[in-house]
Order: structure tokens, then C-alpha cells, then sequence
């Protein structure tokens, strides 16, 4: 018996394509806010001064009478920011546009939209990360100090706020001067039922660690008296003089095994012993969130000597090597693997997985991130004053849509999404801000 069967026809089936596109991942952007909006002028370089006139000091002893005191000199602290030119742009053809289903040049928009602000993001992080103040929890010295169970607590919380409070750093909602006298009804503070009007640090918290804080003990039965929902909500709101902003753009670093050298001689490195480190850089945001461990004693004969790293098969990251005179790591290698233009042509950097890159001398000076110990995975949070850091522009975020025919396209094949803006971001006073580091005992991976 003759069976027509489905598969026969499958040359007239009509495929079938949603019309709505599925969403993307969401991210929660809240650092570039809490910089104080700053403007450099057009036609005055790109490098912004702020200026601090500093205290002077309290007189030590009363006067003597009919002798005029000596007197105080004044001086100034100064910190600048050099303001950056960053864009980037989509481009498409017009084949493209006519036969695809969803609307390519709308959607390019959108995308170039949501790159803006994430790059505006990411590149707060990458400057609040200079600050100098930092609190590693249970007090441990450094980085690489921290373990597993280095969680985030109360008392870590509470004794960076008493830090920033000592060193006099102003809160959002606070006065802006020094008080001169202290209301006894409310505690110094603005009289509110509401914790969010009152004087505040914001605290720029990564999911994980807000996980760690919200299964605290302390923190449970404080909530489980004052405000069950919370723990209903799974929030942290306001705590001990903090607000609470969750960041799921905020970085992470995590220690991996280091990654040796072989000696050649196929550069310019002179006779020395020498360091090396490789780090990884995630190819969605860009953070070198993978720190490996530094290789020290790799001994070269110059002075055309070399160093052979091999770079591990890692999917989703491309890889930066550092050297310098062991035991310190303080330049980007110089290799012809990595880029052929821009700001780093030439310097070991954006370079591609599961490769031998040669390292022919020293590039540009820069240091890498600290290392954590190998295996843990560090997190920083963000304390933050009123003040602590600025955003300084000097030409706005400006959109290009280029959809005509001109010179170089004639026939108007292209069509191009760009953007581009001109700014820094300038720490104002390393004195109003602070970071925890701190393990997690969650993982972003599903066991």
C-alpha cells in the first residue's frame, strides 16, 4: 500500500519564525549614577583638576597677650581625570535589511543603545577599583589572603562605615557642611520613618555576596523583628547607615594556577630574570575576571631574548600577559599576536585562546589585578560617600545613523549604527570611599 508520508513534503513546508524576539539577559546598572555630573569645557585639553582647599590646623595654645600669632598656611590637594573618546557603531547592508524578518537596523539601535550605558558602566567599575581604601572581610591582609567562607558580614559592614565616618566622609541625604550642632530628637539624622531619606552610604553589592549577607544570621533575625518582608522579598534595603544597590555588572576575580615561560631568543629582552602572569578577559565586558598566579624565575640571555607563553583552550575569554624583573610584574609584554591597531597595537593583549605567543620585550607599563589564592573567586562591594567620585564629560553620549548613499558607498549598501562619547570618571576623594573584598558561598552556575 502506497503511504504519503510527511517527510516528503517537507519542501513545502513553510518555516514558521516568531515575530516578537526573545529578550536579553538583564542587567542592573547603578554605578555611573552616583557620580557627581562634572563638565570639561570644549577647547581646554581633556585632562579635569578638581581642587581641595585643605584644613588648617587648630591652634595649639591661646595667645599671649599683645602678641599677634604667627599664623597658618594654606594649602591645596589636587586629582585629575583625563576624559576618553569611546564609541563603537554596527554596520549592515541593505541586502540584509531586505531579506531578513525582523528589522536589522531597529535592532541595531537597540543593541548600540544598551552598549552605551554598559560601557558607561563597566568603565566606572574599572576606576573605582583604584581606590585605595579597602576592608578585606575578617580581616584578612590582602587578596590573596581571602578563603572560602570569607563571606560578607555585619561586622565587616559596620566597621567600613565606622571607618568612612571617623575619616568624616559625607552621606547621601546628609548636610553638606559641618554640623554645628546636633538635633538630640533625631540622632543627628533628618527626622524620617523612612531609612532612605535618612544619611546614608550607598553600597554597590554583586547578587552573590547580597546572597551571603541576606543568609547572616544577625541579619535574618533583625529583619524576622523589624520587617518580615524582607525576607519574603529576598532584599537587603538599608542596613547600619548603608543602602543596598544590587550589580550583576559588578567584576569578580579568580585565581588560577600560573602559567609558565620557555626562554628564546627571539626579541629584544635583555639578560635578566624575569616574571611573568597572564590574565583573562571575559569577551562580553571585558573584565580580566581570571587572574593566574605570577611565574617567577624565567631567566633569559639578552639581548635578544624572548618568552614563549602558552595560553590556555579557554572558550569566552581572550588573554593579556604581563612581565617584569622577577618577582614583580609591571608592563605588558610586547608580541606581534596582538592587536594591529589602536591603543594597544602591538602589546600582548586581546589575544586569542589555545595559542604560543612569543613575548619579544617590554610593552606598555601597567599592572595587573591582584591575584586571589587559586580556586577562590573574590568580589568587591562598593561603599560610597556623597562626593567620592565624579563623571566628567566633554562631549555627550551622540548618536550616528548613516543610512544615505556618499563617495564611499555610492550605492548605499550600507547602513551604519554608531556612537560616541567623550568623558572620565575621577575619584574626588579616596577619603569618601571604600571596597569590601569578600568571598561567596554561591555560584553563578547551576551544581
Amino acid at each position: 500500500m502506497a503511504t504519503n508520508v510527511a517527510s516528503q513534503f517537507s519542501a513545502d513546508v513553510e518555516a514558521y519564525i516568531a515575530d516578537e524576539t526573545l529578550p536579553l539577559a538583564r542587567r542592573q546598572l547603578v554605578a555611573y549614577q552616583f557620580g557627581d555630573p562634572l563638565s570639561l569645557p570644549e577647547g581646554r585639553g581633556v585632562v579635569y583638576t578638581a581642587t581641595r582647599f585643605n584644613r588648617v590646623p587648630l591652634p595649639f595654645a591661646p595667645l599671649s597677650e599683645g602678641v599677634p600669632p604667627i599664623g597658618e598656611t594654606m594649602t591645596i590637594t589636587q586629582v585629575t581625570a583625563t576624559a576618553q573618546q569611546w564609541g563603537d557603531k554596527i554596520t549592515i547592508t541593505d541586502v540584509g535589511e531586505l531579506t531578513i524578518k525582523h528589522p536589522l537596523f531597529k535592532k541595531a539601535t537597540e543593541l548600540t543603545a544598551l552598549q552605551v550605558a554598559e560601557t558607561l558602566e563597566r568603565n566606572t567599575y574599572n576606576n573605582l577599583l583604584a581606590g585605595t581604601q579597602i576592608n578585606y572581610v575578617n580581616s584578612r591582609g590582602a587578596r590573596a589572603s581571602l578563603v572560602a567562607g570569607d563571606v560578607l558580614d555585619p561586622t565587616t559592614v559596620i566597621r567600613t562605615v565606622a571607618a568612612l565616618e571617623t575619616l568624616g566622609a559625607p552621606r547621601f541625604m546628609g548636610d553638606e557642611q559641618t554640623d554645628q550642632k546636633i538635633a538630640a530628637e533625631s540622632g543627628g539624622a533628618k527626622a524620617s520613618s523612612n531609612p532612605r531619606s535618612m544619611p546614608h552610604y550607598t553600597n554597590l553589592i554583586h547578587p552573590l555576596v547580597a546572597a551571603d549577607f541576606r543568609q547572616n544570621s544577625q541579619v535574618i533575625t533583625a529583619w524576622s523583628y523589624s520587617d518580615i518582608n524582607r525576607l519574603y522579598n529576598f532584599e537587603i534595603g538599608e542596613w547600619a547607615s548603608n543602602r543596598f544597590c544590587m550589580s550583576n555588572m559588578i567584576p569578580s576575580f579568580v585565581g588560577v594556577a600560573a602559567i609558565g615561560a620557555v626562554a628564546g631568543t627571539a626579541g629584544s629582552l635583555a639578560s635578566a630574570t624575569y616574571a611573568v602572569q597572564v590574565t583573562a578577559s571575559d569577551t562580553q565586558n571585558q573584565y580580566e575576571s581570571r587572574i593566574y598566579q605570577i611565574a617567577t624565575g624565567n631567566v633569559v640571555t639578552g639581548p635578544t631574548g624572548s618568552l614563549a607563553v602558552t595560553l590556555p583552550a579557554l572558550s569566552g575569554f581572550t588573554f593579556n600577559v604581563y612581565i617584569g624583573t622577577s618577582p614583580a610584574v609591571t608592563n605588558l609584554g610586547l608580541c606581534t599576536a596582538g592587536p594591529t591597531n589602536g591603543p594597544f597595537q602591538g602589546q600582548a593583549t586581546q589575544l586569542a585562546a589555545n595559542q604560543v605567543v612569543i613575548i619579544t620585550g617590554l610593552g606598555t607599563a601597567q599592572t595587573p589585578p591582584a591575584a586571589p589564592a587559586t580556586g577562590v573567586t573574590v568580589y568587591p562591594t562598593f561603599v560610597i560617600g556623597r562626593g567620592a567620585y565624579g563623571q566628567v564629560v566633554l562631549r555627550d553620549v551622540e548618536f550616528s545613523y548613516l543610512t544615505g548613499p556618499d563617495k564611499s558607498d555610492p550605492l548605499n549598501q550600507l547602513r551604519v549604527i554608531g556612537w560616541k562619547a567623550f568623558y572620565g570618571t575621577i575619584i574626588l576623594n579616596n577619603q569618601f570611599m571604600a571596597r569590601i573584598e569578600s568571598t561567596s558561598a554561591f555560584s553563578s552556575t547551576f551544581g
